[in-house]
């Protein structure tokens, strides 16, 4: 074994293990609130730390996607390295924490869930895990300066610790799974097993999905937009279902990762919008050509209504969208067109100007995706006990579709997108007032000549 694969080996141990503790300290410690949170975190700062040793795979499902994308140097030899010691570093942590506790816990389908809906949720959010690495990290369509990426992948576990833990237990991972289910042999071993192929399929729908909207493709631009918009407004909204249902303690922090992840993700292939109201808002504001408005909405609106069916059908329940209790229809109003000024003006002022940097008038380079996606703790959180905190068309249709199917009434949607659609209005025309400089000739020019926008125009 050369040196360099040998450091590349120590790095992926050391990743990959700490990962794997973390999570079983996590759940033995009944750190609960927090558990997803710690576990995104030092998957992040794992990344940040080794990425530019061994790639941070920390995980076989990644290191099988990078394979299948063609990834530059992942040959055969490479990847089964890889995975052997990942699993060996997810074994040892297993032991470990086994050791520092006296017990362990069971891999398994939580609660009242099987099967069918374990392996949804862990195809789902390892498909969105391994994309996100391929989109974020991997393409060529990343800035040379990316330092967006560890971030991104990170934050997909608090995305899908949150809303997808109370049904599969959220490994995402098969070093996760192997290690968790190895520490508690007493208890039998089986899961690892059928946990491992779900997250396989997953990477192998990831990759197949990230070579169709590369640079590279020759998928036509159209098609990428709506498959783009599609796949991230369809996380989105699954996210905010499964929150929801699973009564999530950090359901806003949980969208917000999983807007995040896909901005980072999607932003060079569509410009990331994933809501009709940003996109209406980036029309009006002139970022965005009025042509394209068809194409934007019915994907996002399929990638919304979409999900809303998909989290139903895992669940067997649905999320009604009205006021909340002892609120009525003015206030929902309200709180649903202030905050869905807030994300479409934070939209337009980080990441759309014409200018160089964002300390002097121009658009975000890295942190675009963070201050977008917050936007949902923002308004989540403030008015989520009023309106429901939707902030966007496909949450609602999502949401009402699938409540209608299960008995509710269907109606409520189209009051919220309106709502959310005068929100939008609201904040391209503040924008205009603020950043009357846009609209100058000369800066009109600059934008329409700009390849480098990283979200809005395409």
């Amino acid at each position: 074994m050369g040196e360099t694969m040998m450091k590349n080996c120590v790095s992926e141990f050391i990743g990959t293990y700490l990962l794997v503790l973390t999570v079983g300290c996590n759940v033995l410690a009944g750190s609960g609130t927090w558990a997803a949170f710690s576990i995104a975190s030092v998957l992040m700062v794992s990344i940040y730390s080794l990425g530019s040793v061994s790639g941070a795979n920390f995980n076989p499902a990644v290191t099988l996607a990078l394979f299948l994308a063609k990834t530059e140097g992942f040959d055969a030899k490479k990847v089964a390295i890889y995975m052997g010691v990942q699993v060996a570093a997810g074994l040892s942590a297993g032991m470990t924490y086994l050791a520092l506790f006296g017990k362990a816990f069971q891999l398994e389908p939580q609660g009242n869930f099987h099967g069918p809906e374990a392996a949804a949720i862990e195809i789902a959010y390892t498909f969105m895990l391994c994309f996100v690495v391929l989109r974020a990290a991997v393409s060529s369509m990343n800035p040379a300066d990316n330092e967006y990426f560890g971030l991104a992948i990170g934050f997909v576990i608090v995305a899908g610790g949150y809303a997808g833990g109370w049904i599969s237990g959220g490994a995402f991972n098969p070093a996760v799974a192997i290690g968790l289910d190895f520490a508690s042999a007493g208890q039998g071993v089986f899961w690892c097993l059928l946990y491992t192929l779900f997250e396989f399929v997953g990477a192998g729908l990831a990759a197949a999905a990230h070579m169709m909207v590369e640079d590279s493709s020759t998928t036509p631009k159209a098609a990428k937009t709506f498959i783009s918009e599609f796949i991230g407004t369809f996380f989105l909204v699954f996210t905010v279902g499964l929150n929801v249902l699973g009564g999530s303690p950090a359901a806003a922090l949980s969208i917000a990762a999983s807007l995040m992840c896909m901005i980072y993700a999607l932003g060079g292939v569509s410009g990331a919008h994933f809501n009709p109201a940003v996109t209406t808002a980036l029309v009006l504001a002139g970022k965005e050509e009025a042509k394209n408005v068809p194409l934007y909405w019915s994907a996002q609106l399929a990638g919304g209504i979409s999900a809303g069916l998909a989290y139903t059908a895992i669940v067997g329940k649905a999320v009604p969208l009205a006021p909340g209790a002892g609120h009525g229809w003015s206030a929902a109003g309200f709180a649903e067109i202030i905050y869905t000024f807030v994300l479409c003006f934070t939209v337009l002022n980080v990441a759309t100007l014409s200018g160089e940097h964002l300390t002097n008038g121009g658009k975000a380079k890295q942190i675009y995706g963070l201050a977008i996606a917050f936007c949902i703790v923002v308004g989540g959180y403030a008015i989520g006990s009023v309106s429901g905190g939707s902030l966007n068309p496909a949450v609602s249709f999502g949401l009402d579709t699938s409540n209608a199917l299960k008995g509710g009434s269907w109606s409520n949607c189209l009051a919220y997108s309106a709502f959310e659609l005068a929100g939008a209005g609201l904040a391209a025309g503040a924008f205009m007032v603020v950043r009357d400089e846009e609209f100058d000739a000369a800066s009109k020019k600059a934008i329409k000549k700009d390849d480098d926008v990283s979200y809005g125009t395409i």
